[in-house]
């Protein structure tokens, strides 16, 4: 008996040690373990709206109901004066309403007044984690009103996808833009490549439960931001490339061969917009300007930076080249908010928390504060690290 008493505590002693070393290791290449998933994730009761165009009108979808007392659709068309909508969260049960436009209007494509920026990347449908980091960074009050006087919010894509609300994020972008315009700030929603995936109809990191969504309301997933759709239309208008207060900032990064197209940020934006609902794929008889939609070298794919493709000197002449300061990018997952080649790279994707289900590692959001000539790592407490 002793004997076997001995020879288990070895076996726990080394299983414990072997344990141990698995979730180092795991830590170090960026493993994670998830575990449960708030039900509330899959509700359907509440979702939307989901506005259309229809027969000259917009037309809001919104679904009623539960599971237990079966389904409906109410059914609201928008009349002018009557043009608020209101969106649901059910994690916390809480609302927010904005104003729908009938108008879209481009953005521009250059910035220079001075003021503070705050970029924050990488979202991906997790409105409860965004909403929360903005009020801990006085950009919103608790009450969702603008704070942040005539600064810039910088919004660098990957907003979409993988999470449980995706809805409630696109709308909370949507609202944030006229809280803004109202204080003479503004907020600069910079298409990364799963919004593109999106206006191009593939869903496949979507959460299932659109899936299902887009088929209440007897639509396919792609019409949520098609043409007809008023979040699509608005989705289809945004840049992929700004230039703010001397600072680029894109999803991805600048392929070395983007400058020798000897095109304008504007001209850049144009040729990638006209193709936000085609799908890339390589051509035999490929145009200069194919790279730019391409999904390994575009603004909102490329990683070079992150991969050892550049030097010092390739990142320097893309910048001269457009008589930048720096670029800011998300897209490539770090450890942290920082600074690569000398300052001139800010890299802003981090694995933010997730709405509905806890992870260990535990995940913390951060963003990036650009201000009076210097940069701050901003972290989730509402506190900030100069970089």
């Amino acid at each position: 008996m002793k004997l076997i008493i001995t020879n288990l505590k070895h076996f726990i002693f080394t299983f414990m040690v072997l344990l141990a070393i698995m979730i180092a290791i795991g830590i170090q290449i960026g493993a994670e373990a998830h575990w449960g998933r708030d039900r509330l994730a899959y509700k359907i009761g509440e979702e939307g709206p989901h506005i259309f165009y229809e027969q000259g009108e917009m037309v809001a979808h919104t679904i009623k109901g539960s599971d237990k007392e079966g389904f409906y659709i109410d059914r609201k068309a928008l009349k002018a004066g009557e043009l608020r909508a209101e969106v649901y969260f059910p994690l916390d049960s809480s609302r927010f309403t904005f104003e729908v436009e009938d108008i879209v209007h481009k953005p521009d494509v250059t910035y220079q007044d001075g003021e503070a920026i705050l970029a924050i990347s990488d979202i991906e449908g997790a409105y409860g984690t965004f909403r929360d980091f903005l009020i801990a960074h006085h950009v919103i009050d608790q009450n969702l009103n603008w704070t942040f006087g005539r600064g810039h919010l910088v919004l660098l894509g990957d907003f979409v996808d993988r999470g449980f609300s995706t809805t409630q994020v696109l709308w909370f972008i949507y609202k944030l833009e006229q809280e803004a315009k109202k204080h003479g700030g503004k907020v600069h929603y910079i298409l990364g490549n799963h919004e593109i995936k999106n206006l191009q109809g593939n869903f496949q990191s979507a959460a299932k439960k659109y899936h299902y969504i887009a088929g209440y309301i007897g639509k396919q997933q792609y019409d949520l931001y098609g043409d007809d759709s008023v979040i699509g239309r608005w989705l289809a208008s945004k840049n992929t490339v700004e230039k703010i207060n001397g600072y680029l900032f894109m999803h991805g990064g600048l392929h070395p061969s983007v400058t020798g197209l000897n095109l304008s940020l504007r001209q850049i934006n144009e040729a990638v917009r006209a193709k936000y609902r085609q799908i890339y794929y390589p051509s035999s008889n490929p145009l200069d300007t194919d790279i730019l939609i391409s999904t390994t070298k575009g603004p909102s794919w490329y990683r070079g930076y992150f991969k050892g493709e550049l030097n010092q000197d390739d990142v320097d002449m893309s910048l001269e080249y457009f008589q930048a300061k720096a670029v800011v990018v998300g897209h490539t997952i770090q450890d942290e908010v920082s600074a690569h080649y000398a300052g001139k790279v800010m890299a802003i994707d981090v694995k933010h928390p997730l709405d509905y289900r806890p992870s260990f590692p535990f995940r913390s959001s951060q963003g990036l504060l650009l201000k009076g000539g210097k940069s701050y790592r901003l972290l989730s407490d509402g506190s900030s690290e100069e970089l």
